[in-house]
């Protein structure tokens, strides 16, 4: 497979190389679980079907999945497996199929969708995804995803490079959750709760960054309306690269004051739906042990 499959466009044989993901051409998963920390429409009842797959295209200092996303660790599994495995979280009483950081694995989870489908699979699917997409690839999905859940991490390109190493993070989010918007529209949650489709957008807090924060919601706001659902997480705890000499200014976690003023931005653009998480004193449960269980 020549890859261009991100907006890296790397163009190399992930048979034989790898590119900036640090992925081979298999897939490779290091979790498979049904998750209860998700938002409440996604993790309702059974919890969400989560499946995290190792490698990712960016490179995010603060990353609090490092151990898979910078470092590739886990099992490689065929796509026959992985569809498999679709049908295994099913049975399980999953709400839905959770692909978590799926972007560089696209041609292989359509192929193992679609197999999943002739066998069984019935529940939504959500692709679970930093943003950093690119519109072609999405296209590819179009009918196959009921739900995207991306994230919408800088409003600036220059933040983009500073804290996750790629020059246009902005451009290609922007664009990339335009097009999961045409594909899926606004969310919509039945009576019992439970997310069907639709889009959520996602935005992590980072200390000392509230007015990036308030320029994503803005740009949110100017795009799809108030009624866009968002949920905005306040979990942000140092990790990673993330050190006293270097990017000092988001080595803490958040504080009441910014959460509060992140809020009373919320409230001035007139969000109607979505999720505001409060800030705790153990933001690590939040990261999973990845032990390749269920893969």
């Amino acid at each position: 497979m020549i890859c261009k499959m991100c907006p890296h466009e790397c163009g190399v044989d992930r048979k034989t190389k790898i590119g900036r993901c640090k992925a081979k051409e298999e897939v490779t998963l290091s979790l498979v679980s049904l998750h209860q920390f998700e938002e409440p429409c996604i993790s309702v009842g059974n919890g969400s079907g989560t499946i995290f797959f190792s490698g990712c295209n960016l490179s995010c200092v603060y990353c609090q999945n490092s151990d898979i996303s910078q470092d590739i660790k886990g099992k490689i599994v065929s796509i026959d497996r992985l569809a498999n495995i679709f049908i295994e979280q099913q049975q399980r009483g999953a709400q839905n199929i959770n692909l978590v950081t799926p972007s560089i694995y696209v041609y292989q989870i359509k192929e193992a969708i679609i197999k999943a489908k002739k066998k069984g699979l019935t529940i939504p699917i959500i692709y679970n995804s930093s943003g950093y997409d690119k519109v072609e690839t999405l296209k590819e999905l179009k009918g196959l995803i009921d739900i995207y859940l991306p994230d919408f991490k800088y409003a600036s390109d220059k933040l983009g490079e500073k804290y996750s190493k790629v020059s246009n993070y902005s451009t290609i989010a922007k664009e990339a959750i335009k097009e999961m918007v045409r594909q899926v529209g606004q969310a919509k949650i039945d009576e019992n709760g439970k997310l069907l489709s639709g889009v959520i957008i996602r935005h992590m807090i980072l200390p000392n960054n509230i007015l990036n924060t308030k320029q994503c919601l803005k740009w949110i706001k100017d795009n799809f309306g108030s009624e866009m659902h968002i949920s905005i997480m306040a979990q942000y705890f140092p990790t990673n690269k993330v050190n006293e000499r270097e990017y000092k200014e988001i080595n803490r976690k958040l504080n009441e004051d910014e959460l509060n003023k992140v809020k009373e931005c919320i409230c001035e653009l007139e969000f109607e739906n979505g999720y505001i998480q409060e800030i705790e004193n153990d933001e690590e449960k939040y990261v999973p042990k990845f032990n390749c269980e269920n893969v």
